[in-house]
């Protein structure tokens, strides 16, 4: 069983010049979760000048009329983000920071070290209160400074795992990452931190490469992925970065492979199919496109 981390509606959106309303994006939502989806990253909490498509996080999660069963995280950066998170009805808090000093410096405008500092003592106190997901950014590679070495990397996932962390997610932020670096670096954070260790993948497509990470990662035993609706996405100061993998795709191939994922391919179709009418360009996801093999096999 594969357990999928919807991240369009926050991830997805961040990059994108068309501002959907705050109705728009709960309906996103809502539609997401009829798809069978249970956990969803929904909204960040950010300065709404930096990022002005995260500028409604709060009125999205006090109009959402949320299933209790829904997981919903909220991504904070820092701890004001952190603050502002723990006030509202987020189930899950998801934080973030770049392995590589250079990447920070652009994204957050502070060092490695300086971000750990102030990120790592309130991971303790929020921890006590709500599950803590640290998405470790660059983990595979800096369009800066370039490779990554698995060194800082490990470092990094000790810290946060010291300071409470509940799962380690690994982002491949500008699609730098392999399917064999893929299976290398998993296979070092399972040897140094053991196999119970609860660790995700964050993959973008900008070189193509996206679902076979996904693959490479699965193959190596992750069942955590994060994926956006449609291949929404990419990051406001990542060059050339491109969208997430995109859901239905991933959905589609792990389907395709006899593996469950608990989500209804044709309702997420429908889904990915809707949102695309509320932008003026193509979205990446191919399936909604081509439509499943299955199906087409079937009509021949």
């Amino acid at each position: 069983m594969i357990e999928i981390f919807e991240v369009g509606v926050r991830d997805g959106l961040q990059n994108e010049k068309t501002l959907l309303t705050t109705e728009q994006k709960i309906g996103m939502l809502e539609h997401l979760v009829d798809s069978g989806l249970d956990k969803l990253e929904a909204v960040s909490f950010v300065h709404p000048k930096l990022v002005p498509a995260m500028a409604d996080a709060e009125a999205i999660l006090d109009q959402w009329n949320r299933p209790s069963r829904i997981q919903v995280a909220g991504l904070a950066l820092n701890s004001r983000g952190i603050d502002r998170a723990m006030m509202t009805s987020i189930t899950h808090l998801h934080t973030s920071i770049a392995v590589s000093d250079a990447f920070n410096l652009k994204n957050a405008k502070r060092s490695v070290q300086e971000g750990l500092e102030d990120l790592l003592p309130r991971i303790k106190e929020a921890q006590q209160l709500k599950p803590v997901t640290a998405i470790l950014a660059t983990s595979f590679g800096c369009p800066f400074t370039g490779m990554i070495p698995l060194s800082p990397l490990l470092k990094m996932v000790e810290r946060f795992l010291t300071a409470g962390a509940s799962k380690i997610v690994l982002g491949d932020t500008t699609g730098m990452a392999n399917p064999s670096m893929v299976k290398k670096r998993v296979a070092s954070l399972y040897d140094e931190f053991g196999s119970e260790l609860n660790l995700g993948l964050h993959f973008h497509n900008t070189r193509g490469l996206a679902l076979a990470n996904t693959l490479a990662g699965y193959e190596a035993g992750v069942r955590h992925f994060d994926a956006s609706v449609g291949g929404l996405g990419g990051c406001p100061y990542a060059p050339l970065a491109v969208g997430n993998v995109c859901t239905e795709d991933m959905v589609h191939m792990f389907h395709e492979m006899g593996v469950e994922t608990g989500v209804d391919l044709d309702r997420l179709i429908q889904t990915a199919q809707m949102i695309q009418n509320w932008f003026p360009k193509p979205l990446p996801g191919m399936v909604m496109k081509a439509g499943k093999t299955s199906t087409l096999a079937e009509q021949r």
